[in-house]
């Protein structure tokens, strides 16, 4: 009974008691300043879906990222500056577009290799069938 209670009663306690941050969902006032935002936006990734931008997800993370970027923009900072904060404070994982490097290069060669590799095993069935 205990148990039941408790499972009950984690998941309210779990949830967030801090209110989201002033521009997490509000536009900038200045059209041009919330166009800058929003592209940026759209090129960094959420951290906790890790398939959405920041722009697109539900998450607390991407909402607080929304509402840094938004200040910042308002403050009059450039978004490849902002941008490049985000990336040293988050990693190259936090942009859809992560610089060749050492750590990277699987990320950039994958695709090639997998197409090989299909090419390859095409290539050998297609032998074997007109043999």
């Amino acid at each position: 009974m205990l148990a039941a209670l408790l499972l009950c009663i984690v998941p309210a306690a779990a949830q967030p008691v801090t209110p989201p941050a002033r521009y997490a969902n509000v536009q900038l006032a200045d059209p041009a300043k919330e166009q800058s935002a929003r592209a940026l936006m759209e090129t960094l990734r959420c951290l906790v879906c890790q398939g959405q931008s920041i722009a697109d997800s539900d998450a607390d993370m991407a909402a607080d990222m929304r509402a840094l970027v938004r200040e910042r923009i308002e403050r009059g900072e450039k978004p490849a500056s902002i941008r490049d904060w985000l990336i040293a404070r988050y990693g190259d994982y936090v942009t859809y577009d992560p610089p060749l490097s050492g750590l990277t290069w699987p990320l950039w060669l994958a695709p090639m290799l997998l197409l090989g590799i299909g090419g390859w095993i095409a290539r050998s069935s297609f032998r074997r069938r007109t043999r």
